[in-house]
C-alpha cells in the first residue's frame, strides 16, 4: 500500500513538472506524459527476478536513479519524443529537458526520504538521503494533485495563463512544505542535541527523520558505539522536556564469523551501518533501524512491543538467497495513528511505554532499557 501511494506522489510531481515544461504545447497530454516519466525510475522493480534479495537492496533506487542514467535517458529519448510531438513543435532539446526535469525531480523526492538513492553512481556508491519527508505525506502531494485536477478541466489554449498560474500555485505550496520540513527537522534536531548534552552523551553520529504522514513528530537514532538510542520528539515539545530514549544493543559480536559474507556487507552498505543483529539457530536476525518500528501495545498497561519495519534472516548455510526478508506485520493502523497524533501533540504517555523487542527469529521478546 505504501509503495502504491508513493507512486502516486511521484506521478503527481511528474505530471506537475510535465505541465510546467510542455503544457503550452501538449495541453493535458503533458500531464499524462509527465506522470508516466515520473514513475519510470521505479520500474527498476521489473528487474527484481535477476537478483537475489541482497542484490535487490543494492539495485532498487540505485543505478536507475543516478544522474548518469537520467542524462543518458534524456539524450536517448530526445529525438524520438520530438518526432512523436512534431506537430506540436517540440524540439529535441525541449523534449530532452522535459525528460531530465521529470526524472530528476523523482530522484530528488526519493532523496528527501530515509531510503535515499545512488545519485552519483557509479562514481560514488553512497546513498543520498536528507531524511526530511516521510515516504508519503498528503500535505506534500495534495496541493499538486488538486491543482492538476483543476487544470485538466480547463480548456487549451484559451485558459493557458490560468493553467500555468494554478500549476505554479500547486508546486509552490509543495515547495513551501518541503522548506517547512527542513525547518521542523532543524528545530527537532536542536531538541535532541540539547537533551543528549544534558545527559553528558557525545554520540558518534545521529540522524533525525519524520514519523508517518507528518513533519511535527520526529524520530532520532543515535550511535553510541555499543548500542543505538532511539527517541521521539515533537516540535511542540518544550525545549526543557526530556527525551525518552530506547536503547537497542547492536549485537554485532555474533556477526564476526560472518563478516566476509557478501550479504552482510550489502546490509552494511544499504543501511549505512544503522543495523542490529541477534543470533539464532540457523544464522542471524538483522534489522535496519532507519525505517522505524511498528508498535503494538500489550493488553497489559505500560507495555509496548517494537517490531522493526525492515528485518531479515541471514542463513549462511543456504546455497542460494541467503538473505531473506521477514514479512511485515499489519498493526491496528487506527490505534497507531491515534497514538502517533497524540504524541505529536505532546502527550508522551500515549506513545511511550516499557518496550520489548519483538519478532526476533527463535527468541522470546527482549526487554529493552530506556533512558531517562
Amino acid at each position: 500500500m505504501l509503495c502504491a501511494v508513493d507512486s502516486l506522489t511521484q506521478a503527481t510531481l511528474g505530471a506537475a513538472i510535465g505541465e510546467l515544461a510542455l503544457g503550452k504545447r501538449l495541453g493535458n497530454r503533458a500531464i499524462a506524459w509527465g506522470a508516466f516519466f515520473g514513475t519510470l525510475p521505479d520500474l527498476d522493480i521489473l528487474f527484481t527476478p535477476l537478483f537475489d534479495h541482497a542484490g535487490w537492496l543494492w539495485w532498487h533506487r540505485g543505478p536507475s536513479h543516478s544522474l548518469l542514467m537520467m542524462t543518458l535517458a534524456s539524450l536517448l529519448l530526445a529525438r524520438p519524443l520530438s518526432r512523436w510531438w512534431q506537430a506540436d513543435k517540440v524540439t529535441p532539446m525541449l523534449a530532452g529537458w522535459f525528460v531530465f526535469l521529470v526524472l530528476s525531480t523523482h530522484v530528488l523526492i526519493d532523496c528527501f526520504t530515509t531510503y535515499g538513492t545512488l545519485v552519483c553512481w557509479p562514481f560514488d556508491t553512497t546513498r543520498i538521503a536528507f531524511n526530511n519527508l516521510f515516504i508519503i505525506d498528503p500535505l506534500f502531494t495534495l496541493p499538486m494533485l488538486l491543482a492538476l485536477i483543476w487544470i485538466a478541466l480547463l480548456k487549451k489554449p484559451a485558459q493557458l495563463p490560468r493553467r500555468r498560474r494554478v500549476n505554479l500555485i500547486g508546486l509552490g505550496l509543495a515547495c513551501l512544505y518541503v522548506g517547512l520540513s527542513f525547518g521542523a527537522k532543524a528545530l527537532a534536531s536542536r531538541g535532541f542535541e540539547a537533551d543528549l548534552a544534558r545527559q553528558g552523551m557525545t554520540p558518534l553520529r545521529r540522524f533525525e527523520s519524520p514519523t508517518a504522514f507528518n513533519i511535527i513528530l520526529w524520530r532520532s537514532v543515535v550511535d553510541t558505539g555499543e548500542s543505538f538510542w532511539v527517541g521521539y520528539r515533537s516540535i511542540l515539545d518544550a525545549s526543557s522536556e526530556p527525551t525518552r530514549w530506547t536503547i537497542y544493543p547492536k549485537g554485532r559480536d555474533s556477526c564476526v564469523i560472518m563478516g566476509e559474507l557478501r550479504e552482510l556487507q550489502l546490509i552494511e552498505h544499504f543501511s549505512s551501518g544503522w543495523w542490529i543483529a541477534r543470533p539464532h539457530a540457523k544464522g542471524l536476525w538483522i534489522a535496519d533501524l532507519r525505517f522505524g518500528e511498528i508498535r503494538e501495545w500489550d493488553s497489559r498497561d505500560g507495555m509496548v512491543d517494537h517490531r522493526m519495519s525492515f528485518s531479515w534472516n541471514l542463513l549462511p548455510d543456504e546455497e542460494r538467497n541467503r538473505l531473506r526478508p521477514l514479512p511485515r506485520t499489519r498493526p491496528e493502523m487506527k490505534e497507531m495513528l491515534k497514538r502517533l497524533a497524540k504524541r505529536a501533540a505532546g502527550h508522551r504517555q500515549a506513545w511511550e511505554a516499557s518496550p520489548r523487542l519483538e519478532g526476533v527469529t527463535g527468541s522470546l521478546p527482549e526487554f529493552l532499557i530506556t533512558r531517562p
